[in-house]
């Protein structure tokens, strides 16, 4: 919306400012932080009055967090409602792979608030049918997985991108569809598992969108993209404006959700903010990039698919607890502890995905 501004530049010369992707990314993440430091406290009012005995805790799950009862979750609402808000205002709208991540963030945005409603209503941890939910998720990956194959270059075009290597594309053809759905479907549900407790999920991702809002930009860079020799999207440096609202909006949410939280993100924010990234990694031809930068989140799905796949064949447990950050909280490591070391995890992964970027 502001970037039409530029229409009159030539009149008022300091309007010009609104061309620049670094300025309007700046932008967004000031408007996403202010409007959940705004209108957050009100948010959570609301959803503590409406909601009663607030998000269910897994009987089965740490004694620690039984005392968390209580505190409202669906705080996702105000991650999802200050991140459109942002882009919408500051992106360039008439760029396709904005419409396009935005819709994904917003469709598993209302899959994950419909599960938070009937855990809510149940007063249980497990919300409607896995498989319809997978489904849905599935359905709208493919989507947009195809849509970015339509806007992006005939030369990458259903083709996979191989991190560290230049010129090495993996030719899937029109299949790629399903690589595509399965990475933005899997990053949206390796989040969801990752928020487990106070702070540690939205930390990642706001160094995960950090780390893909540079990526975008320079691959959108036909320059940069020539000196760092990767391949050049054209368009795609306008998703670091998302970028910059996903880290405003988790800046702002981390000042609630910092422990003891006062709201949870639910699934309406974890799905919401793992489909942005995972569809930008898409966008961006950057997708094995993603399984780097938020390795984090690979290792949490990683323990859960072990634990489970164990516990059949065997019959015995791998971790004492699944997600891997129960497992060292049923070690005796404290919340904050685990919390903390997850995040220096995180840091250290979206370097070695940056260093992707020059070593090839």
């Amino acid at each position: 919306m502001l970037y039409e501004l530029i229409n009159f530049s030539d009149q008022i010369g300091p309007l010009n400012v609104f061309r620049y992707i670094t300025f309007r990314t700046g932008g967004a993440i000031f408007t996403a932080l202010l409007f959940v430091m705004l209108f957050g406290p009100g948010i959570i009012d609301l959803l503590r009055l409406k909601q009663g005995r607030g998000q269910p805790i897994r009987d089965d799950g740490p004694e620690t967090h039984f005392a968390k009862v209580g505190t409202p979750t669906m705080g996702g609402l105000m991650i999802l409602a200050s991140v459109a808000i942002a882009t919408l205002l500051w992106a360039d709208l008439s760029n396709r792979y904005v419409w396009v991540v935005l819709a994904v963030i917003l469709f598993y945005g209302a899959i994950g608030f419909y599960d938070d409603f009937l855990k809510l209503k149940k007063q249980t941890s497990s919300g409607f049918g896995g498989s319809v939910r997978l489904a849905l998720e599935f359905l709208i990956a493919i989507i947009a997985t195809y849509a970015f194959m339509q806007i992006g270059p005939d030369l990458l075009s259903g083709k996979l991108a191989v991190p560290f290597f230049k010129d090495t594309l993996v030719p899937f053809g029109l299949m790629f569809v399903f690589v595509g759905a399965f990475v933005i479907s899997g990053a949206g549900n390796a989040v969801n598992l990752t928020d487990g407790l106070d702070g540690l999920a939205i930390v990642p991702v706001m160094i995960a969108a950090g780390t893909f809002g540079l990526i975008a930009y320079l691959i959108g860079n036909v320059k940069f993209a020539q000196y760092l020799q990767i391949h050049y999207i054209a368009g795609t440096g306008e998703l670091a404006v998302i970028c910059g609202a996903l880290i405003g909006a988790g800046l702002g949410f981390l000042w609630f959700n910092a422990p003891p939280a006062m709201i949870f993100m639910g699934d309406t924010g974890s799905l919401a903010l793992g489909g942005a990234l995972g569809s930008i990694a898409v966008a961006t031809k950057h997708e094995i990039v993603l399984a780097i930068v938020g390795g984090l989140f690979v290792l949490e799905t990683l323990s859960v698919v072990i634990q489970v796949a164990s516990y059949k064949l065997t019959g015995r447990r791998v971790f004492r607890m699944a997600p891997l950050h129960h497992h060292f909280e049923q070690k005796g490591w404290q919340e904050s502890t685990v919390v903390v070391r997850f995040w220096i995890i995180s840091v250290v992964l979206a370097l070695i995905g940056l260093a992707s970027l020059k070593l090839r």
